[in-house]
């Protein structure tokens, strides 16, 4: 399963509206996870099983609330059983699409 999810703080109170430094608590625990992980601009996604996925996100989520009086989760998931390594497959996948297209 590939987990994409974007997870920031609101109500932090700072003039900035800045919540990077709730992001890199999530973004710390994702990696401290040990299943594989990209961040982007706007998502992290995890991959691993259902139970490993999940655990990742709700504490991920977790480490972002002390930053605010309230979270905002976004979640998408592509949940494919008996599937490893998808995280760069879907990407190589496209990329050889795209180049049968030149």
């Amino acid at each position: 399963m590939l987990a994409a999810f974007s997870v920031a703080p609101s109500g932090t109170g700072r003039e900035d509206g800045s919540v990077s430094d709730a992001v890199a608590a999530a973004v710390r625990v994702v990696r401290a996870s040990g299943l594989p992980n990209s961040t982007d601009a706007t998502f992290t996604t995890v991959e691993g099983d259902w139970d490993a996925g999940f655990d990742v996100v709700k504490r991920a989520t977790e480490a972002v609330a002390p930053f605010g009086s309230r979270v905002s989760l976004v979640l998408k998931a592509d949940i494919r059983p008996g599937r490893e390594g998808e995280l760069d497959a879907k990407v190589e996948r496209l990329e050889a699409a795209l180049s049968d297209e030149s």
